[in-house]
Protein backbone atom coordinates (compact mmCIF):
# COMPACT_ATOMS: atom_id res chain seq x y z
CA UNK A 1 0.00 0.00 0.00
CA UNK A 2 1.44 3.92 -0.84
CA UNK A 3 -0.29 6.59 -2.10
CA UNK A 4 -1.08 7.72 1.68
CA UNK A 5 -3.04 10.74 1.65
CA UNK A 6 -5.18 11.05 5.20
CA UNK A 7 -3.64 9.76 8.40
CA UNK A 8 -6.42 6.74 7.99
CA UNK A 9 -4.34 5.49 5.15
CA UNK A 10 -1.32 5.99 7.40
CA UNK A 11 -3.06 4.05 10.15
CA UNK A 12 -3.71 1.59 7.76
CA UNK A 13 -0.26 1.46 6.47
CA UNK A 14 1.59 1.10 9.59
CA UNK A 15 -0.91 -2.35 10.49
CA UNK A 16 -0.14 -3.53 7.17
CA UNK A 17 3.52 -3.13 7.26
CA UNK A 18 4.08 -3.52 11.36
CA UNK A 19 6.94 -0.97 11.24
CA UNK A 20 7.98 2.06 9.18
CA UNK A 21 10.36 4.97 9.83
CA UNK A 22 8.88 8.43 10.04
CA UNK A 23 11.12 9.84 7.43
CA UNK A 24 14.36 7.95 6.68
CA UNK A 25 14.84 5.15 4.41
CA UNK A 26 17.88 4.19 5.60
CA UNK A 27 16.85 1.31 8.13
CA UNK A 28 17.47 -1.73 6.74
CA UNK A 29 14.65 -3.95 6.00
CA UNK A 30 12.32 -1.13 7.12
CA UNK A 31 9.56 1.29 5.10
CA UNK A 32 9.61 4.67 5.24
CA UNK A 33 5.97 6.45 6.20
CA UNK A 34 7.55 9.76 3.89
CA UNK A 35 8.19 7.41 0.81
CA UNK A 36 4.40 6.05 1.22
CA UNK A 37 2.64 9.58 1.70
CA UNK A 38 1.44 11.31 -1.67
CA UNK A 39 0.75 14.95 -1.15
CA UNK A 40 3.19 17.81 -2.31
CA UNK A 41 5.84 18.73 -1.25
CA UNK A 42 4.25 22.20 -1.96
CA UNK A 43 1.50 24.17 -1.82
CA UNK A 44 1.12 23.76 2.55
CA UNK A 45 0.07 25.87 5.24
CA UNK A 46 3.60 26.62 6.11
CA UNK A 47 6.92 26.75 3.53
CA UNK A 48 7.35 23.30 4.72
CA UNK A 49 4.67 21.79 2.05
CA UNK A 50 1.61 19.47 2.75
CA UNK A 51 3.81 16.15 2.56
CA UNK A 52 6.21 17.38 5.17
CA UNK A 53 3.37 18.64 7.14
CA UNK A 54 1.06 15.81 7.31
CA UNK A 55 4.18 13.59 8.53
CA UNK A 56 5.30 15.36 11.40
CA UNK A 57 1.63 15.82 12.24
CA UNK A 58 1.40 12.03 12.36
CA UNK A 59 4.14 11.11 13.74
CA UNK A 60 2.33 12.35 16.70
CA UNK A 61 -0.92 11.86 16.36
CA UNK A 62 -1.64 8.42 15.21
CA UNK A 63 -0.16 7.09 18.88
CA UNK A 64 -2.22 9.58 20.32
CA UNK A 65 -5.60 9.14 18.40
CA UNK A 66 -4.71 5.32 18.68
CA UNK A 67 -2.75 4.48 22.04
CA UNK A 68 -3.93 0.82 21.72
CA UNK A 69 -2.75 0.33 18.00
CA UNK A 70 0.22 2.51 17.33
CA UNK A 71 3.19 2.74 19.38
CA UNK A 72 5.91 5.79 18.61
CA UNK A 73 9.75 4.94 19.62
CA UNK A 74 13.20 4.33 18.45
CA UNK A 75 14.74 1.96 16.64
CA UNK A 76 18.87 1.14 16.36
CA UNK A 77 20.16 3.91 14.57
CA UNK A 78 17.96 6.55 16.24
CA UNK A 79 15.37 5.95 13.63
CA UNK A 80 12.15 7.50 14.57
CA UNK A 81 9.68 4.89 13.89
CA UNK A 82 6.02 3.83 14.24
CA UNK A 83 4.72 0.27 15.01
CA UNK A 84 1.73 -1.58 15.15
CA UNK A 85 1.12 -2.72 18.59
CA UNK A 86 1.15 -6.09 17.59
CA UNK A 87 4.57 -5.73 15.92
CA UNK A 88 5.49 -4.06 19.12
CA UNK A 89 4.18 -6.76 21.27
CA UNK A 90 5.15 -10.25 19.47
CA UNK A 91 8.31 -8.73 17.52
CA UNK A 92 10.19 -5.58 18.85
CA UNK A 93 9.40 -5.63 22.57
CA UNK A 94 10.99 -9.16 22.88
CA UNK A 95 14.04 -8.53 21.26
CA UNK A 96 15.22 -4.80 21.88
CA UNK A 97 13.58 -4.32 25.57
CA UNK A 98 16.58 -4.11 28.07
CA UNK A 99 17.30 -3.43 31.75
CA UNK A 100 17.89 0.40 32.40
CA UNK A 101 21.03 -1.11 34.27
CA UNK A 102 22.57 -2.25 31.16
CA UNK A 103 22.67 1.15 29.81
CA UNK A 104 25.95 3.35 29.77
CA UNK A 105 26.31 5.23 33.26
CA UNK A 106 24.63 8.70 31.16
CA UNK A 107 21.68 6.64 30.15
CA UNK A 108 21.24 5.44 33.58
CA UNK A 109 21.48 8.98 35.36
CA UNK A 110 18.61 10.35 32.66
CA UNK A 111 16.57 7.49 33.45
CA UNK A 112 16.38 8.57 36.92
CA UNK A 113 15.66 12.18 36.36
CA UNK A 114 13.01 11.05 34.00
CA UNK A 115 11.63 8.63 36.56
CA UNK A 116 11.61 10.91 39.61
CA UNK A 117 10.32 13.97 37.28
CA UNK A 118 9.42 13.59 33.92
CA UNK A 119 9.13 16.12 31.83
CA UNK A 120 10.00 17.61 28.40
CA UNK A 121 13.17 17.17 26.15
CA UNK A 122 14.36 20.77 27.09
CA UNK A 123 13.73 20.53 31.23
CA UNK A 124 14.77 17.11 31.40
CA UNK A 125 18.51 18.00 28.85
CA UNK A 126 18.42 21.35 31.28
CA UNK A 127 18.72 19.15 34.14
CA UNK A 128 21.08 16.42 33.14
CA UNK A 129 23.40 19.26 31.80
CA UNK A 130 23.31 20.91 35.26
CA UNK A 131 23.49 18.02 37.18
CA UNK A 132 26.19 15.88 35.18
CA UNK A 133 27.74 18.16 33.22
CA UNK A 134 27.13 16.47 30.03
CA UNK A 135 27.09 18.45 26.57
CA UNK A 136 23.58 18.30 24.83
CA UNK A 137 25.06 15.80 22.04
CA UNK A 138 25.87 13.41 25.21
CA UNK A 139 22.49 13.98 26.38
CA UNK A 140 21.03 13.43 22.88
CA UNK A 141 22.46 10.06 22.53
CA UNK A 142 21.93 9.27 26.07
CA UNK A 143 18.23 9.88 25.45
CA UNK A 144 17.86 8.32 22.06
CA UNK A 145 19.86 5.01 24.07
CA UNK A 146 16.56 4.93 27.01
CA UNK A 147 14.44 5.02 23.88
CA UNK A 148 15.82 2.18 21.77
CA UNK A 149 16.24 0.36 25.27
CA UNK A 150 12.57 0.82 25.89
CA UNK A 151 12.87 2.74 29.15
CA UNK A 152 11.76 5.70 28.59
CA UNK A 153 9.10 6.87 26.11
CA UNK A 154 6.82 9.93 24.84
CA UNK A 155 4.18 10.26 26.73
CA UNK A 156 0.82 10.66 24.14
CA UNK A 157 -1.39 13.23 25.28
CA UNK A 158 -3.29 15.52 22.95
CA UNK A 159 -2.93 18.71 24.81
CA UNK A 160 1.33 18.62 25.49
CA UNK A 161 3.02 20.90 22.44
CA UNK A 162 7.07 19.37 23.15
CA UNK A 163 8.05 15.51 24.05
CA UNK A 164 7.63 14.57 27.26
CA UNK A 165 9.45 11.74 28.80
CA UNK A 166 7.85 9.42 31.07
CA UNK A 167 9.32 5.62 32.27
CA UNK A 168 8.18 3.09 29.79
CA UNK A 169 6.13 1.01 32.17
CA UNK A 170 4.07 4.28 33.06
CA UNK A 171 2.43 4.06 29.91
CA UNK A 172 3.04 0.32 29.00
CA UNK A 173 3.25 -1.00 32.41
CA UNK A 174 -0.89 -3.15 31.94
CA UNK A 175 0.66 -4.71 28.69
CA UNK A 176 0.64 -7.87 28.64
CA UNK A 177 4.50 -8.69 27.43
CA UNK A 178 6.57 -11.15 26.87
CA UNK A 179 10.13 -11.19 28.90
CA UNK A 180 12.98 -10.08 26.66
CA UNK A 181 15.54 -12.35 26.05
CA UNK A 182 18.75 -12.25 27.96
Amino acid sequence: MADLKTIEDAFDFVQEVGICTIFSGKARDVQSLWDAVDLPDSDGQTKWGQRVEAVWAWKTELPTFYPDDIFYGKIKGGHAVLMSMEYFRETHYPKHARPVSSCRELAQQVYEIVRLSPGTTAEVRREAMDRFGCSKSRFETALKELQISLNVVRLNEPDLKNDTWVPFEEVYGELELEAPAQ
